[in-house]
């Protein structure tokens, strides 16, 4: 039976607000993210062909590293006093089971470290890393950054992350498909607590090492004990930092083990009780060489 003209008139006029009401959602639905956008390559979702989309492949067997970073990845205190030993560093070294060696890369790796480094000195270190075109990058730095002669005068958290940003984007630039492998910053206060048990290490710290935590070591009043802990909590910004960068870069991985790691007497430097000796360099390869070779 045809329905009468004031009927179809009003299913009409229902079927158009129902089309009204379904766009009208779609379109707040779309703004606010539940649709996924086919130029957002952040998101997964089908491609052509029926495929999903997925981002570079980590190679957990890279040939040719670049470590970049300051006096621990030179090996510094580790085999004389007051001296670098980049033989024994973690990354490169050529005497210890160094990341390089475990990677079996020896021949192809390269050691931009510079004791006393902080991270305005990075950019300079990956223009470097950049001329060698290698596979992978590693990168240790914030240290020097906390240790300063005052924690006034410690780096910035937006200035840290400012510069980290600028020289991650511009390796990421010069070399698209380099891996990037970033440390964590050690717990500081968990070296001073450590080392201070030493008495000729409590007397090395009097020369000026990392003084904004090590200096007047066996003070515990409340404004040495403020003070170390204003270093601690600006080490663990740098670590966010670090981590926040590396996180937005899909062939970066960050490593929290270093910060974590809790380093036994054997493992510091005989000569100043804060580097690490060779022994600490070796647990450091462990670590860095654990997090690059994951799936």
């Amino acid at each position: 039976m045809r329905a009468s003209a004031p009927r179809r008139k009003q299913r009409t006029t229902a079927s158009m607000r129902t089309g009204v009401v379904l766009l009208t959602t779609a379109a707040v639905m779309s703004s606010a993210g539940c649709f996924g956008s086919s130029e957002d390559p952040s998101r997964s979702g089908p491609s052509r062909g029926g495929k999903h989309a997925e981002g570079p492949a980590w190679n957990t067997r890279p040939s040719s590293i670049v470590s970049l970073g300051d006096s621990i990845t030179r090996g510094f205190d580790a085999c004389s006093v007051l001296s670098d030993c980049p033989r024994v560093s973690w990354s490169t070294g050529t005497e210890v089971d160094s990341l390089a060696q475990r990677l079996r890369s020896g021949a192809r790796s390269w050691n931009y470290a510079k004791t006393g480094a902080v991270m305005a000195d990075l950019p300079g270190q990956m223009e470097a890393a950049a001329t060698r075109k290698p596979q992978l990058v590693t990168v240790m730095i914030g240290s020097n950054d906390a240790c300063r002669n005052s924690v006034d005068d410690m780096t910035p958290t937006d200035e840290f992350r400012s510069v980290f940003t600028s020289a991650l984007t511009r390796l990421r630039r010069e070399v698209p498909k380099v891996q990037v492998y970033v440390a964590s910053v050690p717990d500081l206060k968990r070296l001073w607590s450590q080392g201070r048990k030493n008495v000729l290490g409590r007397q090395i710290w009097k020369l000026g090492i990392c003084p904004s935590m090590l200096k007047d070591s066996d003070a515990m009043d409340a404004a040495s004990t403020e003070r170390r802990q204003r270093v601690d909590d600006q080490v663990d910004d740098y670590n966010q930092v670090l981590k926040d960068v590396c996180g937005k870069d899909l062939l970066c991985r960050y490593d929290d083990a270093v910060h974590k790691y809790r380093f036994t007497e054997r493992e510091l430097s005989k000569w100043d009780w804060f580097h690490p000796s060779k022994a600490g360099q070796q647990r450091l390869a462990a670590m860095a060489y654990r997090r690059i070779t994951s799936p």
